[in-house]
């Protein structure tokens, strides 16, 4: 295996909100060969239990923006505004743009597992998003790796209910979260500036370092 590929695949999938190709239509065979990728990652007690509504309709993608700007676009506005760390703040203006232009995202991906954690234990919780976080991840992988870009937003889910009855989505599925899907326009991306590992690193208990 060629880890010069696969290291930059992993260093370079960014958070694409500004980037997005708002003009450009997105295959539906493309969407396909992402999930069948994501489709091989782990699953608890491999229950497979992974289900993706790709919402294309304007009209639908419209409303999930609406659902979405209610959800967080004044949250991003305060937070934007309290922080005074530049590379915080351009992630908030970044998300802020998204409320903007996301019904005119060409796809939307709502990522979605059988099965609800309310009121259960954070052991079963965490099970339950184990089944789907995996594979989400793998398909905005798979997504990076053909030109396209995404970005992990939660804030329709403040909205649940609404998005479940928008797209039929039954009220036995949890909905993990919303991906906006387009080809990336611009450049290459390039690794983010995180702290070394070393600083976030503990040995056999927490706090204790090499």
């Amino acid at each position: 295996m060629d880890t010069t590929v696969t290291d930059h695949l992993l260093s370079t999938t960014r958070a694409v909100r500004k980037r997005l190709d708002l003009d450009r239509p997105v295959e539906p065979s493309v969407i396909l060969e992402c999930v069948r990728l994501a489709m091989q990652a782990p699953t608890g007690s491999n229950r497979q239990g992974w289900r993706w509504v790709v919402v294309t309709d304007p009209a639908k993608r419209a409303e999930l923006a609406r659902l979405y700007a209610e959800g967080g676009a004044e949250y991003l506005r305060s937070a934007a505004e309290r922080t005074s760390d530049l590379q915080t703040r351009r992630v908030h203006d970044s998300a802020l743009y998204l409320t903007e232009v996301l019904g005119r995202v060409p796809v939307h991906v709502v990522a979605c597992v059988e099965g609800r954690a309310d009121g259960t234990t954070n052991a079963r919780a965490a099970s339950l998003y184990a089944s789907i976080i995996p594979a989400t991840w793998s398909f905005m992988l798979a997504l990076r790796s053909r030109g396209l870009g995404s970005v992990w937003t939660t804030l329709h889910l403040s909205r649940e209910k609404e998005a479940a009855a928008l797209l039929g989505i039954p009220d036995t599925v949890t909905q993990v979260a919303l991906l906006p899907v387009a080809y990336t326009t611009g450049g290459d991306f390039h690794p983010a500036s995180r702290p070394p590992a070393e600083t976030v690193t503990y040995w056999d208990s927490w706090g204790a370092t090499l």
